[in-house]
């Protein structure tokens, strides 16, 4: 009998295979432990303000699992102050949240190995951190759903879990800003779109990026300019690239 196998369901699943599985979940836990230390503090800032101004804790429950977008739902939340209408409110939303379309663009290339059902899930909870991480592990090892779903799942449950922490002790923080919470995630975006800088056109996308996203800042305001700015960027990158197996051919 050979011991590096098992049979499942009448799939033979290899010792290798059982091997893979692990050291991609162990993977994914790992790489997701920076962003963790980022997340928790201004995870239960938010948890904090929203009920501050006016949510029940039902509601940002039901906010933070059905939307799990850490900008728009600080958006949504101050429109919600401003009594702006619900139309409004939902197009904002929609404007902040655009880039996660580029994103299940992006990434979706690199999901052979999952299935349908693993696509619709993965793309639900595709944010920043995911896709940065899901993208450079593409890169390396190549993207697998273990890998994808411990990081997601790491990063989700502290989330939720963060959230609850504020709205219980949140207004023991009085003054969030004088601690700087304000700039841990901030500067943890900054970080992950470093991690880029070996691409080719690396400078010219970022400099058209953050150009575009001031000017549409001060000139049709948040949160267009971070659309806007994406866009931009996009489409320089769009512009100034070729698909494999083109350079050699003029």
């Amino acid at each position: 009998m050979n011991t590096d196998c098992e049979e499942n369901g009448g799939h033979l699943i290899t010792g290798k295979q059982v091997d893979t599985f692990r050291t991609d979940i162990t993977d994914g836990l790992k790489d997701s432990l920076p962003i963790l230390f980022a997340l928790v503090p201004f995870s239960a800032v938010f948890g904090a303000i929203a009920l501050e101004n006016g949510l029940s804790f039902p509601e940002l429950l039901l906010a933070s699992m059905s939307i799990y977008a850490v900008a728009s739902q600080y958006v949504m939340v101050d429109l919600l102050v401003q009594g702006v209408p619900a139309w409004s409110i939902v197009l904002a939303v929609f404007a902040v949240n655009f880039r996660h379309m580029l994103y299940s663009a992006a990434i979706g290339r690199h999901m052979g190995k999952f299935s349908r059902l693993q696509k619709a899930l993965a793309f639900f909870i595709l944010i920043d951190p995911q896709y940065a991480a899901a993208e450079r592990r593409a890169g390396n090892q190549g993207l697998r759903p273990a890998y994808y779903f411990a990081f997601a799942g790491s990063v989700y449950g502290t989330w939720i879990a963060s959230n609850c922490l504020g709205a219980a002790f949140g207004s023991l923080i009085t003054n969030p800003e004088a601690l700087g919470l304000d700039h841990i995630l901030p500067l943890y975006f900054a970080g992950l779109v470093a991690g880029f800088h070996k691409r080719p056109g690396f400078s010219v996308i970022l400099l058209t990026s953050a150009v575009t996203s001031i000017l549409a800042y001060y000139t049709v305001g948040s949160p267009w300019h971070i659309t806007l700015g994406g866009a931009a960027g996009l489409a320089i990158a769009a512009a100034t690239s070729r698909p494999k197996g083109e350079a050699s051919h003029g």
